[in-house]
């Protein structure tokens, strides 16, 4: 059971997501539902630790098992979403992930993979390109080139 309620047009979230980066690239995706950019990740489950939740949930989506090296941060982040329109609590473990074992490399540039029924677009983004892409969260677009040295807490308004 994933952690996540709706409320009144309200919703609440507790997810994990996955800093991949090679040669200053960073690796985000799209599926059918989302016209921007994120990163892979998704909901911790009831019962599971978040470390556990971060590479699941990059297991499910990228097909490969990756190492954690550090968490980055947690993010309080408060918005509209803008595909179903509700109002976001959102609780989010940022991860910087090692893929050095496991040919993620190999898929190119762009890729597309399918986790059921749901088709993943993924492409590696420069970072100064994050800049001018519809890209979340809005906070990586600068903070991408400056990862912290420890656990850093932060909160986000859109």
């Amino acid at each position: 059971m994933d952690i996540t309620y709706v409320s009144n047009r309200k919703k609440f979230n507790y997810r994990v997501c996955a800093i991949i980066i090679s040669n200053n690239k960073i690796l985000a995706m799209h599926d059918e539902r989302s016209p921007y950019f994120y990163l892979p990740g998704g909901r911790v489950q009831m019962g599971e630790t978040a470390e556990h939740a971060v590479v699941r949930e990059v297991e499910e989506e990228l097909n490969i098992t990756p190492k954690i090296i550090r968490p980055l941060w947690l993010n309080q982040s408060f918005f509209t979403e803008d595909v179903d329109k509700l109002n976001y609590h959102e609780i989010c473990i940022y991860y910087l992930m090692d893929i050095s074992e496991t040919g993620l490399l190999e898929k190119g540039e762009r890729f597309t993979l399918y986790e059921g029924h749901h088709i993943h677009d993924f492409e590696w983004l420069a970072f100064e390109r994050l800049q001018d892409e519809y890209f979340y969260p809005i906070f990586l677009k600068t903070n991408i080139y400056n990862l912290p040295k420890q656990f850093t807490i932060r909160t986000e308004y859109e």
